[in-house]
């Protein structure tokens, strides 16, 4: 019998969050995984947190850079 494992691939523009944040949404994803998949697939659930470019992110038609996201983070309104 195949063991099938979760992939969770999350993507987010460079330089936004550190390492410290990066574990824990690693941690964050694969505790979600497990409470619906259950105990045994935590060893089997892959997490793959891809960051992408400052300014190879679109939303809303424009380009959406570092600084961009961070000021929405701080309460900036997009845009």
């Amino acid at each position: 019998m195949e063991e099938l494992m979760p992939l969770i691939n999350v993507k987010v523009i460079e330089g936004v969050f550190s390492e410290a944040q990066k574990a824990e949404i690693v941690q964050k994803l694969t505790d979600a995984m497990v409470e619906i998949e259950g105990e045994n697939m935590r060893s089997l659930t892959l997490v793959i947190l891809e960051e992408v470019k400052s300014g190879d992110w679109g939303i809303g038609g424009r380009l959406v850079t570092t600084a961009d996201v961070k000021a929405m983070a701080a309460g900036a309104p997009p845009g």
